[in-house]
């Protein structure tokens, strides 16, 4: 791999409540066949980055890190202040190893992404020298999403959330799976850049996409083949659908 292991890390954002979930635990803590989901993530990144995880934490930071800690030693980040996925990361930044020069980050609730998709996201990043990746899907309902929005000659011009996109930009099947593989001294300044000026009032992660393109730095999209690996869990209803693919060996 273009990228060796002590030169990338892993940072899970896994700080959300998940009030959709109808529960006072915190997201990541919820249980898929005996397991909390944040288990399977952990193992994943641990395949792919050695000891070069990060866990951003908030909600019950000190149940998740006990529940990790029992599974492997990973670093902690605290982020005090849910303020979006862009804050997130910036949290972790201070926790990185130095060494580190290529950040992935994913969420904490897609128990079923495949170590074997993870590794080959990153030769792709690593192999055609970029300096920002996406992981992204086809889907021919993209409803909830963020769209990659690219040019008439398929380079990608940036990520625009739902809810700011434009009736044309909804139809954009091709989405983000919130899985990035980033250059660290672009990551770090790129996100004092970024603002919070959207209709959420967060700080997106998804718009140092476009601060790259602006940059004209290399940047790229690898496709993944199977969908169900992305399913993120926000729900009782996604939580149970996850677990039925698990136990059916979908994804």
């Amino acid at each position: 791999m273009p990228c060796e292991n002590e030169k990338l890390a892993i940072v899970i954002l896994a700080a959300g409540l998940g009030t959709r979930m109808k529960s006072n635990k915190a997201k990541v803590l919820h249980a898929i066949l005996g397991r909390p989901m944040i288990s399977y993530v952990v193992d994943t990144a641990r395949v792919v980055a050695g000891d070069n995880v990060v866990l951003v934490v908030g909600h019950q930071a000190d149940e998740v890190r006990a529940l990790v800690a029992k599974q492997a030693e990973v670093r902690y980040a605290f982020q005090a202040e849910q303020l979006g996925t862009g804050h997130a990361v910036m949290c972790a930044l201070p926790v990185l190893p130095d060494n580190v020069r290529h950040v992935v980050v994913l969420c904490g609730d897609v128990p079923l992404l495949r170590r074997e998709t993870l590794q080959q996201f990153v030769h792709d990043h690593c192999s055609h020298k970029r300096t920002l990746s996406v992981l992204a899907m086809q889907l021919a309902n993209p409803t909830g999403y963020g769209r990659i929005v690219q040019d008439k000659n398929g380079d990608v011009v940036g990520i625009v959330e739902e809810a700011d996109a434009t009736v044309a930009q909804k139809a954009i099947q091709l989405v983000n799976t919130g899985i990035y593989c980033i250059d660290r001294r672009f990551l770090a300044t790129a996100l004092q850049e970024i603002k919070s000026d959207n209709a959420q009032g967060e700080y997106y992660l998804t718009d140092i996409v476009g601060a790259a393109h602006d940059s004209r730095l290399p940047v790229g999209v690898t496709v993944g083949e199977n969908a169900d690996e992305f399913t993120g869990i926000n729900s009782r209803e996604q939580l149970e659908a996850v677990e039925d693919m698990m136990r059916v060996g979908r994804a």
